[in-house]
């Protein structure tokens, strides 16, 4: 996809254009076209070759030696076939650092991921930078209406936001878990909301063969494409999470299985938390980090080779008071900027977060989401997940948040930004006509750069006090409360061809006649 390729429905300042050729109303923030921020500098490798050899060394031997868990039968047959061990009786698999390090050669350094608009396809790899909004929160809140369980209306005003900022790239997960819907048909529902509500790439749980069959097609139908071109195209991601420690449970081995078959991206993200989950060092932490992504990348590869994978790090430390979570902290940076180094050293591509552990939106939510952001980018991270709305280590979803956050993604998407030096930005002709003591506000040069010279930010408020108290001294919540409230009016679901729409209608109400996931309760 090229930079300068952007959909006709989002353009800086201003207002929209419906479908119809009505004028929408404006968009209610300052966003730049739809692009992916390119990193144009190095990344930062925080330890030594050595000690990066020594972590990838002890990962190799706990597969060897200790060996994880695999609780799919048919994914034990696939390591057997290939060369890895499973004692009689037993579920633990135990791979030859050979075998391993062979399959991960025919992972793709870099992808492109499909969207239902073209211009919304998104490249996996190389230096370009992937924005996705917060998933799979139990709950959201807002300053008005307060914290409470998800539910359908508030996933669909979720869908919508994601949609509406173009530095949200694709969705990776439900932002909120619409627990008002039944578990058997709930993925029915959230997919089709994905697949007409957005026009981006989207994401579909590995909890079971059914769900991620359905989300393969729905994403094929939402494209209006053949299966032989969905196999060649991906157009779905899933991530899979090993239940740690050493533990890759059924439903995650059947969506290995299902996606890899059909040529979709698979995301490998151990979920590893220091001193409960993993060991208490960070170190000893990204080993086994490393053990178990190799062993999920390594079976993707096994499955079909070739498949599109990414390397997922979430490796962070707990409150060893309380045993909770803890996110944004200087363990988390070094945990995710070790995770890039060792994803670069197998040359595949790497999903990290932008997380917080702060409880709802305030000082300790921003500073720990610019840490959280600061080691994803300088890490390496191709696919930042949870990069907007993230609050309460996970268990809620602001909207409040996720306007705190996009403010954020697009200063960074700024900062990446390469500096152009030029006759034209060195403008020493208009330091010659101003010369000493006057100013530049009512240059040529100035007048002509005025609009796009700096970041227009969201929230923050750069009036002087008077003007700022005069205002109603608004704080940055009661701003955010507004833009996602303005937001949501301006939205309009994006176009969709009628026939793909019924399409995807008929699919849904078909699997629902015939019971969707089949559930005990």
């Amino acid at each position: 996809m090229s930079e300068t390729e952007v959909p006709s429905d989002h353009r800086r300042r201003g207002g929209r254009t419906g479908r119809a050729g009505r004028a929408a109303l404006p968009f209610p923030i300052d966003q730049k076209p739809f692009r992916q921020p390119r990193r144009r500098f190095p990344t930062t490798d925080i330890v030594s070759a050595d000690a990066l050899e020594a972590i990838h060394d002890a990962s190799l031997t706990i597969l060897e030696e200790i060996g994880i868990d695999f609780l799919n039968a048919e994914a034990r047959d696939i390591m057997v076939k290939a060369g890895a061990t499973v004692e009689p009786g037993t579920i633990r698999v135990r791979m030859d650092r050979g075998l391993v390090l062979q399959a991960i050669t025919t992972c793709p350094a870099e992808f492109t991921l499909h969207a239902r608009n073209p211009a919304h396809h998104v490249r996996i790899g190389g230096d370009h930078v992937t924005f996705a909004q917060m998933a799979s929160a139990p709950n959201c809140s807002d300053a008005e209406g307060g914290r409470r369980p998800g539910n359908q209306q508030d996933f669909r005003n979720l869908v919508k936001l994601g949609q509406s900022f173009n530095i949200l790239h694709l969705s990776g997960g439900y932002p909120v878990e619409p627990v008002d819907l039944h578990a058997s048909v709930r993925h029915l529902d959230c997919l089709h909301d994905f697949a007409t509500l957005t026009d981006k790439v989207f994401h579909a749980y590995s909890l079971g063969r059914d769900r991620i069959c359905d989300g393969i097609e729905i994403a094929r139908i939402a494209r209006g494409i053949s299966h032989e071109q969905m196999n060649r195209e991906p157009s779905l991601l899933t991530i899979i999470n090993s239940s740690s420690p050493l533990r890759l449970d059924d439903p995650m081995l059947q969506g290995i299985i299902e996606m890899g078959r059909r040529g979709q991206c698979v995301v490998m993200t151990p979920f590893t938390l220091a001193g409960a989950m993993a060991p208490v060092t960070i170190v000893g932490a990204l080993a086994q980090q490393n053990a178990e992504a190799l062993a999920g990348i390594a079976f993707s590869q096994l499955v079909q080779a070739g498949t599109p994978v990414m390397y997922g790090g979430f490796t962070s430390n707990v409150d060893m008071k309380s045993g909770a979570p803890a996110f944004g902290t200087p363990e988390y940076m070094k945990a995710a900027m070790v995770g890039g180094q060792l994803a670069r050293k197998y040359n595949v591509p790497y999903r990290t977060s932008n997380v917080c552990a702060a409880n709802t939106v305030d000082a300790q939510s921003a500073y720990e989401s610019v840490f959280s952001l600061w080691g994803a980018i300088q890490g390496g991270g191709h696919f930042i997940k949870h990069a907007a709305g993230w609050l309460e280590g996970g268990l809620t979803n602001s909207f409040e948040k996720t306007i705190l956050d996009v403010d954020l993604l697009q200063m960074v998407a700024e900062f990446l930004e390469p500096l152009v030096v030029d006759d034209a930005t060195l403008a020493l002709d208009a330091v010659r006509d101003v010369g000493p003591g006057g100013h530049f506000f009512g240059t040529p040069h100035t007048q002509a750069r005025y609009r796009d010279a700096f970041y227009a930010p969201v929230l923050s408020d750069w009036r002087n006090f008077e003007a700022w108290q005069e205002a109603g001294s608004p704080t940055a919540m009661e701003k955010a409360t507004r833009v996602w409230k303005e937001c949501l009016a301006a939205y309009e679901a994006p176009p969709i061809d009628p026939a793909i729409a019924e399409e995807l209608a008929s699919y849904v109400a078909r699997r629902k006649s015939e019971g969707g996931f089949k559930t005990d309760f």
